[in-house]
């Protein structure tokens, strides 16, 4: 069998193929997978013989290990990687994941922390996995250099808020006045003459007395939007770290031990180290943990992807799960969406929205 082997210990198409084939089937079934499993599967036209030798060598390589004696075999971490990096198939986004997707990213008009929380939802239900949304630090004082606004409609407006860092931020308000461009531009015209470069401490309640006064009988609309722009000029300095779906993990045989359960919740608790394995990545492809990779606890997988918003790490959107995941359709999915809110695209919309060039 050591002909089958290529020069640099790269694994034959017979190996690739019979090491793809017990993957997928664990993935699905979440068994250890046996010759005569494999032997059902149309694509593998070996003898019992020929794949228990292909297996038992694929074992002595580190691709797989056999749980118990007479039990079949089921894949290690280096299997996942190499399933990962040179077997896997690309999954195909649905037409109705694709629109649910874009209606979350659309609907929310630029307002990262909705984006993320609501795909968070849709993620961990297309998937059947916990999700993990990370919105990043704002190192140093927050400040708006420039206020601008979208009619969104007769009630609702996006406040779109150009920061000293030449980032934008945006908030959705919405008010009982009923809204027209007129009103809108005396708005943004006094928040860029009493607002604009101010940090939270040096926004004060006769500021927005005053504000009120100068809007007439839109006076109420200060009110809600000296808060839009506190909430973000106020942000804490630590990053947001938000998890979805949890309570999904415990379908899976891998977390239904509670001590091993107990290690999960620990390690959610400890999102200062998650930060670091997401801060640490690659931020411009999907990065796949799985096992100890970045102390991760046993049997388990991290897939991720950082958003950036005009060239600038915004965030993160990730799936955590068993190291048996889905992975071609959890890939699919936080690159999809990340390639969605990054970019000159995404970019190019807020600068749009914002009107300020």
């Amino acid at each position: 069998m050591k002909n089958e082997l290529i020069v640099g210990g790269e694994l034959s198409g017979r190996k690739k193929l019979i090491l793809r084939s017990v993957i997928e089937s664990h993935i699905s079934t979440g068994e250890p997978i046996g010759s005569k499993s494999l032997m059902a599967n149309a694509d593998i036209h070996f003898s019992s013989a020929t794949i228990r030798n292909e297996m038992a060598e694929l074992e002595s390589m580190g691709y797989l290990i056999q749980p118990h004696t007479s039990a079949g075999r089921v894949p290690t971490s280096l299997g996942y990687r190499f399933y990962v990096d040179a077997l896997m198939e690309n999954y195909k986004l649905t037409a109705t994941e694709i629109v649910s997707l874009n209606n979350i990213i659309r609907n929310k008009m630029g307002e990262l922390d909705s984006i993320l929380r609501n795909a968070s939802k849709l993620i961990a239900s297309m998937t059947n996995y916990t999700t993990v949304a990370v919105q990043s630090s704002y190192g140093g004082t927050l400040t708006v250099k420039q206020f601008s606004y979208m009619l969104l409609e007769p009630q609702a407006f996006l406040l779109v808020m150009r920061m000293a860092d030449e980032t934008i931020e945006t908030k959705h308000i919405r008010t009982d006045i009923t809204l027209n461009d007129d009103i809108l531009r005396k708005l943004i015209d006094i928040l860029n003459t009493t607002f604009a470069g101010l940090t939270s401490e040096g926004v004060t309640l006769p500021m927005m007395m005053q504000a009120e006064t100068e809007m007439g009988s839109a006076g109420s609309l200060i009110a809600p939007v000296v808060k839009a722009i506190y909430e973000t000029i106020g942000k804490n300095e630590e990053a947001d770290i938000n998890f979805e779906g949890i309570n999904k993990l415990l379908q899976y045989p891998e977390f239904s031990n509670v001590e091993q359960m107990r290690r999960v919740i620990s390690m959610f608790e400890k999102k200062d180290d998650i930060m670091k394995i997401i801060e640490n990545a690659d931020d411009d492809k999907v990065n796949i943990f799985i096992g100890r990779d970045g102390e991760l606890v046993d049997n388990s997988a991290f897939v991720f992807k950082t958003i950036k918003v005009g060239g600038k790490a915004v965030g993160a959107i990730g799936v955590f799960g068993p190291s048996r995941m889905d992975y071609s359709k959890v890939i699919s999915t936080v690159e999809y969406l990340s390639k969605s809110l990054s970019g000159d695209n995404a970019a190019g919309l807020l600068a749009e929205a914002a009107d300020l060039d």
